[in-house]
């Protein structure tokens, strides 16, 4: 999967976006470019793999909740 250079700075806030329940992929998506396959492909690339399946977990089971989630 190809993505644009980002620098430290980019990654570490698509992180902390990725990694709160309040902001979506599709933001993500308007403020940095990355579709959802490509912030899960940073996210699993960055985190502990511990960390990275906690992560979808968490982001698959409030999607089963609300209709638009991530």
């Amino acid at each position: 999967m190809k993505f644009k250079i980002l620098d430290p700075a980019a990654v570490g806030e698509i992180i902390e976006m990725a990694l709160s329940d309040h902001i979506s992929f599709d933001q993500i998506r308007a403020l940095h470019g990355l579709g959802p396959d490509q912030v899960k492909a940073l996210m699993r690339q960055n985190l502990k793999s511990g960390s990275y399946r906690a992560w979808r977990r968490r982001v698959r089971a409030f999607a089963d909740r609300r209709e638009v989630y991530k």
